[in-house]
């Protein structure tokens, strides 16, 4: 049985002066193709390099370089203020698992002495003056 595998997400390369660029990945590593996020068709898959070569040339792919590259300072900006939020996240996360453990915890000592309370009531009315089957 095969494994069903999801195809990569493209990503620019960045030259020496920082400016985005397309740099088309080897095709031999990509065993199931090839997404571009720049918005022009993300469903859709390259399997070949020739067909991402073709991609990359496309009015929307190409404007979409562009607004990477004049936006750099805002997706920074955007960057850091996504891993604020992610921190953020992962302790509410924690405070609620923990809360929910706590919960948790609290629940079956409920049901426990719940329990035990009907198991002293049910001994109290089956016994008959009877404690101890065993000392018949």
């Amino acid at each position: 049985m095969q494994l069903a595998t999801q195809s990569d997400f493209y990503s620019p390369s960045i030259d020496f002066s920082g400016k985005y660029i397309d740099k088309i990945p080897s095709f031999n590593i990509l065993k199931s193709g090839l997404r571009c996020l720049c918005g022009s068709r993300k469903d859709k898959t390259y399997e070949t390099h020739a067909m991402f070569s073709n991609h990359i040339k496309t009015k929307t792919h190409q404007a979409w370089i562009l607004n990477l590259n004049e936006n750099k300072t805002n997706h920074y900006i955007e960057n850091e203020n996504l891993k604020i939020i992610v921190q953020e996240q992962r302790l509410i996360i924690a405070r609620i698992d923990k809360e929910l453990s706590q919960l948790k915890d609290k629940n079956k000592d409920l049901i426990i002495d719940n329990l035990r309370r009907q198991l002293l009531e049910f001994r109290d009315t089956n016994n008959n003056g009877v404690e101890d089957l065993l000392d018949m």
